[in-house]
């Protein structure tokens, strides 16, 4: 004789995980293209970076601190492929993690544009520096 048990009598004490939750097709499309899009966006700010090394030109008549100067225009130039880099990889992480994830590429695109200001006021303090 054999005595079968129903499924709910194999209960576990560990409490049953939540479903995940379904793949938002539409998320990622968006965040495909965006990270499609993000090195473009890296390469146009540090170009725009190079455009930094034109505030030498009023160090004629001005005493300059070339040291930061330089220091900031090589900021302006590599900072954006580090945001880059750091954005593509919590964007994938969010994506395996089936999270919502194109505002990662939209925040780094935004933080590039951040990085290249805050080179230029490292610049400009350079080329006030007494």
């Amino acid at each position: 004789m054999t005595y079968s048990l129903s499924p709910e009598s194999y209960r576990t004490l560990r409490p049953e995980r939540p479903p995940r939750p379904a793949r938002r097709g539409w998320d990622l499309v968006i965040t495909v293209v965006l990270l499609v899009l993000l090195p473009l966006a890296a390469l146009a700010c540090s170009y725009a970076g190079f455009f930094l090394a034109f505030a030498s030109d009023a160090c004629g008549s001005v005493t300059c601190d070339y040291g930061v100067m330089n220091f900031g225009l090589w900021f302006a130039v590599l900072a954006p492929w580090v945001v880059l880099l750091l954005t593509v990889v919590v964007a994938i992480i969010r994506l395996v993690r089936h999270r919502i994830a194109f505002w990662v590429p939209l925040t780094g695109i935004a933080l590039m544009a951040v990085t290249w200001f805050v080179a230029a006021a490292i610049v400009g303090a350079g080329v006030s520096a007494s």
